[in-house]
């Protein structure tokens, strides 16, 4: 296996025609209580809003699955995950939002970078689901 097959570097950027601090709120309650997978089963998390804060899926009774903790937040402009997110196995992940007021309303930029024995469904899928993700922050924004 050589260093390539090893890594995972996804980028991606939306334009959203709404203020930068509406997309952020927005942003954080979509990683959140409003989590949708692509399919449309809603899938919802928790986030801690502040450093060292973790972000999870709780199943109740004491049981769920840690994706990351916040290793910055500073709103209404940046949000940094790190952990394995959704792959559990063993993996580094990091996952980095920014947004960036605009003429035309707010630029958020994602990037998602993984290193580990990457499985190749996971791959296959992070590009939509985060497309699906940014395009649901769209969606809700500039309703």
């Amino acid at each position: 296996m050589n260093l390539e097959e090893l890594m995972l570097n996804v980028d991606q950027q939306i334009v959203i025609n709404a203020p930068v601090a509406a997309v952020f709120e927005g942003m954080l309650k979509r990683l959140a209580e409003e989590n949708v997978r692509p399919d449309g089963v809603p899938m919802p998390m928790v986030l801690e809003r502040r450093p060292g804060g973790r972000w999870y899926r709780d199943l109740g009774e004491n049981s769920g699955h840690l994706w990351g903790f916040v290793q910055v937040i500073k709103a209404p402009h940046i949000l940094e995950i790190c952990g394995p997110l959704f792959m559990s196995y063993p993996v580094s992940g990091h996952l980095q939002i920014r947004l960036e007021e605009i003429p035309e309303g707010t630029r958020v930029s994602l990037r998602h970078r993984a290193l580990g024995q990457i499985e190749e469904a996971h791959r296959e899928g992070v590009t939509q689901g985060w497309e699906h993700y940014l395009n649901a922050i769209k969606t809700d924004s500039e309703a």
